[in-house]
């Protein structure tokens, strides 16, 4: 057997494990608690490099979206009220059929104010366009922002399709010269709309 081989064969191996949550009752005393959760969320989200909005109660999404990225001409999302969408990920075969998603907005769950992360639990049939969308909207109702991580890992859920992601800004990477890159194998620009 080839060293290729073999590696292939440990990680099928330990693809198959599951592993149980572990207990965080010991390092619930010790986890960060903020004083207004919204404003540290809205500081972090900025400090990763993306950006979260405060959308007024009644203002339309559609609205919000055609102001501000009139030149997104495939906007992806399966949700119904979003209604300026020319593609629905639900109805997408084959994953690389969404290259070329100009925008994609999508639906986050719980907001983490410690690091300016969201929990996206995959509500489409094709997870790709969380990750291959030039630019993402994630909507995200404001009363779902908890303090840390700790509490968040309590209430996360992967739903029918047993997957779920933490999102935290655009992707990032340093490993090229050691130059931060924006951008570079993910969305370009996040933006957290609160609703």
């Amino acid at each position: 057997m080839s060293s290729r081989e073999d590696i292939l064969q440990n990680i099928r191996r330990a693809t198959y494990m599951k592993y149980e949550k572990p207990d965080l009752k010991p390092l619930e005393d010790v986890a960060l608690s903020y004083p207004d959760r919204l404003e540290q969320f809205f500081l972090v989200m900025k400090q990763v490099g993306g950006e979260a909005v405060l959308l007024a109660k009644r203002e339309d999404v559609n609205d919000f979206i055609s102001r501000n990225y009139p030149e997104a001409m495939r906007v992806a999302s399966n949700l119904e009220f979003v209604t300026c969408a020319t593609c629905n990920p639900d109805r997408v075969e084959d994953p690389s059929e969404l290259d070329g998603t100009d925008l994609a907005v999508i639906a986050g769950k719980i907001g983490v104010a410690e690091n300016g992360a969201v929990w996206i639990e995959q509500d489409v049939k094709q997870r790709a366009i969380y990750f291959i969308a030039e630019k993402l909207i994630i909507l995200l109702d404001r009363n779902h922002i908890v303090n840390n991580m700790h509490e968040a890992y309590k209430l996360i859920d992967t739903g029918k399709y047993g997957f779920g992601t933490f999102i935290s800004g655009p992707s990032k990477t340093a490993d090229i010269e050691q130059a931060l890159v924006m951008g570079a194998h993910g969305s370009r620009s996040v933006v957290v709309a609160l609703i």
